[in-house]
């Protein structure tokens, strides 16, 4: 067994160049789940707070499914935003993450990432990172916004079953890395990604199909109503997936993406 290499703090914020973003930086060894405490917890609210565990006892992904990591090997964080935040452009904050962090691996790496609908970052078709948003509202207006990444840095191996084959950055740069630096350079890259989210949310999107090689695709998409088959067309201005069925256009709102061979 590897040993736990603690998260260096000094390390991380040597890097780190940021107005408000991880400014507010709260380190734990382990928690049950990020996005929860900080969706719960009224203590920790200034815009731009992030909290990162080596250790989450109920990580989650999308639809609830539980979020593995070995402890100290890779990056599992949530983000709190509770400004400027408009209801349809949550998926443009997913993206935007995906894209920054896309942009930190092959700056850092020099390893070439895309994006896989809805949430997930990949590498060789394999998946390095994964992202879920959960928000909170009161009426029309959003009031929080958590977004949490995990982050397959430095885990040399992953036993067991997976719909889609799990990597890390170290597997595939064929060495252990900084999960400091990379940490960083997220950051610094994510917080400009806001700002262009805030007053140009069209080049978020562009800059995210660009990434995606999914698109003009045959597909499958399994959502909670079943199975759906046909071309993947785009994705609108909210981030949702047009699917083309014949000369019909559906637009899905989340589901799990294949390629049909």
């Amino acid at each position: 067994m590897e040993k736990q290499r603690l998260f260096n703090i000094e390390e991380f914020d040597i890097k780190l160049n940021t107005e408000f973003l991880a400014t507010n930086f709260v380190y734990c060894n382990e928690i049950d789940s990020t996005n929860d405490f900080l969706m719960n917890n009224d203590d920790y609210n200034r815009h731009g707070t992030v909290l990162l565990a080596e250790f989450q006892t109920n990580g989650k992904g999308r639809k609830r499914r539980q979020w593995s990591s070995t402890r100290g090997q890779n990056l599992t964080f949530s983000i709190l935003l509770n400004k400027n935040l408009k209801g349809d452009r949550i998926n443009h904050y997913n993206f935007g993450a995906a894209l920054a962090l896309g942009n930190a691996i092959e700056n850092l790496f020099q390893l070439p990432v895309e994006m896989k609908w809805p949430n997930d970052i990949l590498i060789k078709g394999k998946k390095v990172a994964g992202i879920l948003c959960e928000s909170a509202s009161q009426g029309d207006k959003i009031t929080k916004l958590i977004i949490g990444i995990g982050v397959n840095v430095n885990q040399p191996h992953f036993p067991g079953k997976y719909n889609l084959e799990p990597t890390s950055i170290r597997i595939e740069f064929k060495k252990e890395v900084s999960r400091e630096k990379l940490l960083s350079e997220f950051f610094n890259i994510f917080e400009s990604v806001i700002e262009r989210i805030e007053k140009a949310p069209e080049t978020i999107l562009n800059d995210w199909r660009a990434k995606c090689r999914m698109i003009g695709e045959k597909v499958r998409i399994i959502t909670d109503e079943g199975e759906q088959f046909g071309k993947f067309e785009d994705v609108d201005e909210n981030g949702y997936l047009m699917l083309r069925k014949g000369d019909k256009i559906e637009k899905i709102h989340y589901g799990d993406i294949t390629l049909r061979r």
